[in-house]
């Protein structure tokens, strides 16, 4: 186990780091079943890797496949935003509990987005998700622009 050196005592930073890790990890398991699902649906994006698994007919685009990959261009599109914002955030010296309150707000809906994605939940699971997610950030951003505007 990694504990914290004496140096890295700022809370904040470490509960943004806490968050930021499961939200990556969650980025590669999602990566790993779109994996899992072109395997199983047999439809390859690249020519090489449907030769190997079949034949060049197997290079195809599929509807589960799609799914997966537009859950994970949409962590793309939202996750590291955030990761810029709540390291911005983490630096101005907020509350530790506001701080946490932020981050995991963030990463819950995100998961929770995820799932909803995924599965093809019954709107509005994976738009109510999205928005809730969308709080925390447009919070850090506005602190951060209210924190930085005297410097502009």
């Amino acid at each position: 186990s990694v504990a914290p050196s004496p140096r890295m005592e700022n809370q904040v930073l470490l509960s943004f780091a806490f968050y930021s890790t499961i939200l990556i990890v969650k980025m590669y398991v999602v990566a790993i079943i779109t994996g899992q699902v072109r395997l199983r649906k047999k439809a390859f994006a690249n020519p090489e890797d449907a030769v190997r698994n079949g034949g060049l007919h197997l290079q195809r685009q599929d509807p589960d496949v799609e799914r997966c990959r537009r859950a994970h261009r949409n962590d793309m599109e939202n996750i590291f935003p955030f990761l810029f914002l709540g390291a911005i955030y983490s630096l101005l010296g907020p509350s530790p509990s506001v701080a946490r309150l932020h981050f995991c707000c963030f990463c819950v809906a995100r998961i929770a987005h995820t799932i909803a994605y995924l599965l093809g939940l019954r709107a509005p699971a994976r738009s109510l998700a999205y928005s809730l997610a969308q709080l925390p950030c447009f919070s850090m951003a506005l602190q951060i622009l209210l924190a930085t505007s005297p410097y502009w």
